[in-house]
């Protein structure tokens, strides 16, 4: 019989489809492409190296001889920097000017890989560039907000296959953010306790969700997951906010991320997803009922009406059988570790 079920860190609902739920393999779409089809360098490709649009970059890593991971501007921002920051009321209407930072991180000088593939150091890297980067963007005392996301593949949403990932710094705190930190303070007011770190706390002591675990993280299916092999990476230490990460913790993070990612490219066979960096706006970086992590969405089912209409999503698969399946999947090995020329 099929359940609804309350993730108490977010307030949202989400219906467990048990009576049509799909075998875990069942995910699996057969005949993707793999990330290291294709070669390793395209012509037309404005992340390869000898492609550099010097006009956009921000910063490289490291500063000197070959870069392993590049920031740039997008060349089409949503926000400007350069933006005069200006509200306006207008009765019911309300306006802010397109001020804010949308940028690029190429994760790699490779064309025909992906996290799954690269080394753990190479992932960390990453991370770490985005703390960097987030540290001098915050700065800006018109920022509100700053955003650390991915998309892998056409259904998340990327537009182009080298590997990258995406910031934005708002300068406002968008809805959805308010409402989970509001959801995150009533458990807070109503326990004395951070609703993240009582989640880590029972998902370590049931076990049946958890994935995988590490000296600073704890990774799990989350018990009222919206879609099938939804991923929460929790950080075990409390934190309201990602920049707070020592490298320690981004070094681990590293390998955490690309373990998990592996799972997923050999249990799934490189399946499209998204991943979020959930943290904690500037002004409330200090905030004791807020935990930063980060959220994986493998796009391996379609949101309808009733998900539009309601707010609640409908999960064609058991989150406990979804977390059973990828301990199983074995990563030590993968074809294509190294990325190559097709024939």
């Amino acid at each position: 019989m099929s359940e609804l079920r309350q993730n108490l860190a977010t307030r949202e609902w989400v219906i467990i489809a048990s009576e049509r739920a799909r075998r875990p393999h069942e995910f699996a779409e057969p005949g993707r492409p793999l990330c290291d089809e294709g070669p390793t360098w395209e012509a037309t490709c404005p992340f390869c190296p000898g492609n550099e649009e010097r006009d956009l970059e921000i910063a490289r890593f490291p500063g000197e001889g070959p870069w392993q991971v590049r920031i740039v501007g997008n060349r089409y921002p949503a926000l400007r920097p350069a933006a005069p920051l200006e509200r306006e009321f207008m009765g019911v209407m309300r306006r802010i000017t397109g001020v804010g930072y949308h940028e690029v991180i190429v994760e790699s000088p490779v064309h025909n890989t992906c996290a799954a593939l690269e080394s753990e150091e190479s992932v960390a890297r990453v991370f770490q560039a985005f703390v960097e980067r987030a540290w001098a963007v915050q700065n800006d005392p018109r920022i509100e907000y700053v955003l650390f996301f991915k998309n892998h593949g056409r259904q998340a949403g990327a537009s182009l296959r080298h590997p990258h990932a995406q910031m934005m710094a708002l300068p406002m705190v968008p809805s959805e953010v308010r409402v989970r930190a509001d959801a995150a303070r009533a458990y807070f007011d109503e326990t004395g306790r951070c609703a993240h770190c009582a989640m880590v706390e029972q998902e370590l002591a049931a076990g049946q969700r958890v994935v995988l675990e590490s000296k600073h993280f704890v990774v799990f299916v989350p018990y009222a997951a919206a879609s099938p092999f939804h991923l929460w990476i929790v950080p075990r230490a409390h934190a309201a906010s990602f920049l707070q990460s020592s490298p320690d913790e981004i070094a681990d993070l590293g390998w955490v991320v690309r373990a998990v990612l592996r799972k997923l490219y050999k249990g799934l066979n490189n399946p499209d997803f998204n991943y979020v960096i959930r943290s904690a706006p500037v002004r409330d970086s200090g905030a004791p009922y807020l935990h930063w992590y980060l959220s994986i969405v493998p796009r391996i089912s379609l949101a309808a009406g009733f998900e539009m209409g309601s707010g609640i999503y409908i999960n064609p698969s058991l989150p406990e059988e979804c977390a059973r399946f990828l301990r199983t999947v074995d990563i030590d090995s993968l074809e294509g570790e190294a990325p190559h020329e097709s024939a």
